[in-house]
């Protein structure tokens, strides 16, 4: 359909992928308004692009004579509850386009509202917002005659959030990614939404990712360094702290020579090798064949990291210098307003968890009413879990044809 005609979708289709909403001037009076409708909320710093606030506007609002050409409005409006107040007097029969900013400028009007706004609204049908989740569950398990006949909203609030935290650990889609280079530093800064890591992968030339494992028992990144005196013993400041260093541990690592330890050498440093081994170890020309074969953990080529709690960074090995990697990590869902939406296929699982939230702190409560929505909250987790799993069985078909190779 061209337009919403009363169901759930209410912009329409110029607005969902034009990010553009037009309208006309019935008179040529001064302070006409315009009620936008998009399902994205108008953010307005200023009119006037000479002014700094002007760059905090998520649009661009355009006028035409002829529906034509297209100019920019920069003379004085206001915005409130996303509507378009034009100060001055305009033209009677005026085009007036509110041009959401997009990653190609938009496809309407002077087609330069550059930004990403549209794209963030891309798929949001798939999700229901955490207020719509709240004022649901007031009107549909909150009142007389239902089991939970008074409940504060700011109790719901509180079991609204803390769900989302729990559901974004294992059930939700909430991997996040960030695009990144490895510095000369080999080490790059967590996100600020960061809870934990995914998956980490360099993208080598023909943008395949290769997964890199964490470096587990080869190497740490200490907590603390004290600076020690001949007797081993930490030395103090003025103010009886221990004096810090730098961590000597992370320098041989960052120098480390990774073929040392994949065992990937070749004619050219054989000679290195060799001296390493038997410096390191004591062995003598009979290196190799005392390593009987290669760790499956530690022989590949992809590198390694490991997380440095002390700096709030991930550190790589050496041979990742200056590489692109993706990072892969789990957020709590309630960093920034986009996390804080819920999957329609993980909607009926949000309200048993409220459900069983609030009867299970409340005083009072039968125990075994208590088990019985502790069971259903399981359940229906369970199947919300099953349901965005995204199993496809098409996927798992072209995956087993694999499985009759024969191996010669």
């Amino acid at each position: 359909m061209p337009i919403p005609n009363g169901g759930l979708i209410t912009e329409t289709n110029e607005q969902y992928y034009a990010g553009a909403q037009g309208f006309r001037a019935l008179t040529a009076a001064a302070g006409q308004s315009f009620a936008t409708t998009f399902n994205t909320d108008l953010i307005f710093g200023s009119f006037n692009p000479a002014l700094l606030n002007y760059a905090l506007n998520n649009f661009k609002l355009y006028t035409s004579a002829d529906g034509v050409t297209y100019v920019e409005y920069t003379a004085a409006y206001t915005v409130v509850n996303n509507t378009v107040t034009i100060t001055g007097a305009i033209a009677l029969g005026t085009y007036i386009v509110v041009q959401l900013k997009a990653l190609d400028g938009g496809s309407y009007g002077a087609r330069n509202a550059t930004g990403e706004t549209v794209e963030e609204n891309y798929g949001g049908y798939s999700y229901i917002t955490i207020g719509d989740i709240i004022d649901n569950f007031m009107v549909g398990y909150v009142g007389d005659g239902k089991l939970i006949q008074t409940c504060k909203k700011s109790d719901v609030v509180f079991h609204v959030k803390r769900g989302m935290q729990e559901f974004s650990y294992d059930t939700l889609k909430s991997i996040k990614s960030q695009e990144l280079n490895i510095p000369p530093s080999l080490a790059v800064i967590l996100p600020q939404d960061y809870v934990n890591y995914v998956r980490i992968s360099s993208i080598d030339q023909l943008g395949v990712k290769r997964i890199i494992y964490p470096a587990n028992n080869l190497t740490i990144s200490p907590y603390e360094m004290p600076l020690q005196d001949n007797a081993g013993q930490p030395t103090q400041d003025n103010f009886g702290d221990n004096l810090e260093g730098t961590s000597i541990t992370e320098e041989r690592w960052a120098n480390a020579n990774d073929r040392f330890i994949t065992g990937t050498f070749n004619n050219a440093n054989f000679e290195a090798f060799f001296d390493f081994m038997q410096d390191g170890y004591g062995y003598g020309l009979d290196a190799y064949g005392r390593r009987y074969g290669l760790d499956p953990a530690l022989s590949q080529i992809n590198g390694w990291f490991n997380m440095n709690e002390r700096e709030g960074k991930v550190a790589f090995s050496s041979n990742l210098a200056n590489r692109l990697i993706v990072l892969e990590y789990i957020s709590d869902g309630l960093a920034y307003d986009l996390d804080s939406r819920v999957p329609k296929m993980a909607e009926d699982a949000m309200y048993s968890h409220l459900l069983y939230s609030i009867l299970s702190t409340r005083a009072g409560t039968p125990e075994g009413i208590v088990q019985r929505f502790k069971r259903d909250r399981s359940a229906k987790l369970r199947n919300a879990k099953i349901r965005l799993s995204n199993i496809k069985l098409d996927e798992i078909v072209q995956v087993m044809r694999g499985k009759s190779k024969w191996i010669k």
